[in-house]
């Protein structure tokens, strides 16, 4: 049967492609499965994780620990090193086969480039660089009442919308657009790593996972563009995702930028391996570089401590920072919006709260 996009009816399934590098799964692969699965349970459907690669059958099954149903394995030479030719050539192929609902692509390097491609030859849309999914339309209203200024209550919503309603930073972080894709399938979206939270890890389901192998045929025509060598630059960025301490400043340092970065280094450090984050004014100003930014257009964190300082709480900033586990928060304005997620709010001037928060925190370290 030949593949028509906008046969809809003909579509099930959920589909996540799974990333890997040097035969190693990506963690956005362990997130987008872990959401892959609360839609998958939503919709009443499967949940079909997509791995490409060359000798990768051996590291399929860990992603049903994640919530995969099954593992589609494409395995090829041509596959071990990602290029554009090949790994859009392979998964549109099977896509046309299988006829997936959805698919969901990390927003990585290598998912920007492959979504927007596939999409185009699949003849479906594509959203990019989302930051929220739902499916059914209770989940996504309460996501809207939780997260935006709109009254939920006074608008007219068609409860049976079962698209895939996929949620976007618009006009450089300062809107949110929620983006449907009606007519065709698959629907198709880009994920921001670190947006969604990864599930834990249960051997059964890894053990029950089934694991399909596909045989692709990748010809040397096929691709335009050979990778002839990969050489690894060193360089250092903050790691804002994986950090269990997050120290983040905003325009209140401006007095004394220098001061307040030393400072929330070292109220940082008194924590123990905490690193120094940004809200999105300080990267456009320059003061910081975009590696350190915390927010819609940043990154989205959930550290088990965020310390918020001289950072007014803008809902783009409070978006990326505000599922920590402990969040405290000074600034000198009492009206400001990030006490209203803070766990802790402490009304003052950060040049002089914070060096109080380092002393007390060596001195309760010093006391065990």
């Amino acid at each position: 049967m030949a593949f028509n996009s906008a046969a809809i009816e003909e579509f099930q399934d959920i589909w996540v492609f799974c990333e890997q590098r040097d035969g190693k799964l990506m963690n956005t692969d362990f997130e987008l499965i872990s959401e892959g699965r609360k839609l998958a349970d939503k919709r009443g459907c499967k949940l079909v994780g997509v791995l490409l690669g060359d000798n990768v059958q051996g590291i399929a099954k860990e992603l049903g620990g994640y919530g995969a149903d099954k593992v589609i394995v494409c395995e090829d030479p041509a596959l071990k090193v990602y290029t554009t030719d090949a790994y859009t050539k392979v998964l549109c192929e099977v896509a046309m086969d299988k006829k997936p609902e959805v698919i969901l692509i990390g927003a990585s390097n290598i998912g920007r480039d492959l979504g927007p491609r596939c999409a185009a030859r699949l003849h479906t849309g594509l959203t990019a660089d989302c930051t929220h999914l739902d499916i059914d339309m209770n989940g996504y209203l309460t996501y809207l009442k939780e997260g935006s200024t709109i009254d939920v209550d006074s608008v007219k919503w068609n409860m049976e919308d079962v698209n895939l309603k996929m949620t976007r930073p618009a006009f450089g972080g300062h809107l949110m657009a929620t983006i449907i894709c009606p007519r065709f399938r698959p629907c198709m979206s880009t994920v921001r790593p670190g947006v969604m939270k990864k599930a834990e890890f249960n051997q059964a389901k890894a053990d029950a996972c089934e694991i399909e192998i596909v045989k692709p045929t990748v010809s040397d025509a096929d691709i335009e563009a050979k990778v002839l060598e990969v050489v690894k630059e060193a360089k250092e960025q903050v790691d804002l995702i994986g950090a269990d301490v997050i120290v983040s400043v905003g325009r209140g340092i401006n007095k004394d930028v220098e001061k307040g970065i030393e400072l929330a280094q070292q109220l940082a450090d008194a924590f123990g391996g905490g690193v120094v984050g940004s809200s999105r004014a300080l990267v456009d100003a320059g003061v910081i570089t975009a590696d350190h930014q915390v927010g819609q257009t940043g990154k989205t964190v959930h550290p088990k401590v965020y310390v918020a300082l001289g950072i007014s709480g803008a809902i783009q900033h409070k978006a990326g920072m505000q599922d920590s586990e402990l969040i405290i928060a000074v600034n000198k304005n009492e009206t400001a919006p990030i006490f209203d997620v803070a766990d802790y709010g402490i009304c003052g001037d950060l040049f002089k709260v914070v060096p109080m928060m380092i002393d007390a925190i060596n001195a309760a370290k010093a006391s065990k």
